[in-house]
């Protein structure tokens, strides 16, 4: 009899100089066969930053250097919703949604969490006009 699988797993990663930040994520979470997971913890820098403020519809690009101070979210089968803040040269804070286009300047640090016995997706939300989480259980998983 195999033993059960466990309800989380932790995935600590560093990406590289270089790496598109969410991109890189949501690729190591379809390594690991997942299609569930969040992130923890995450430190490091990036430049440039690409956040989407609350309301708009384009990204804020920041071409300096910044300080990822936080980042969460889930990452799901068809997209991911991460947030993240950042600091300038001038300790000054932004936060919003995390877009493709964060590139890692020196590191980061990543925990991420799989939750193998759930599967999150984006569906269309008619009542928010965006595609929203939507969580389901994996049976027998």
């Amino acid at each position: 009899m195999a033993a059960p699988e466990p309800s989380t797993r932790t995935l600590p990663i560093r990406l590289r100089p270089g790496d598109d930040l969410r991109r890189a994520l949501e690729s190591v979470v379809a390594a690991e066969g997942g299609t569930a997971g969040f992130v923890l913890s995450a430190v490091g820098s990036l430049r440039p930053a690409e956040i989407r403020m609350a309301g708009a519809h384009d990204a804020l690009r920041i071409d300096s250097d910044t300080e990822l101070l936080t980042l969460s979210g889930s990452i799901a089968a068809g997209g991911s919703h991460l947030h993240m803040s950042v600091s300038d040269g001038q300790g000054r804070v932004l936060g919003g949604h995390a877009c493709y286009g964060c590139i890692v300047r020196t590191t980061a640090e990543v925990l991420l969490v799989l939750l193998p016995q759930w599967h999150f997706s984006r569906e269309p939300d008619p009542s928010t006009g965006w595609a929203e989480l939507v969580v389901r259980r994996i049976p027998d998983a």
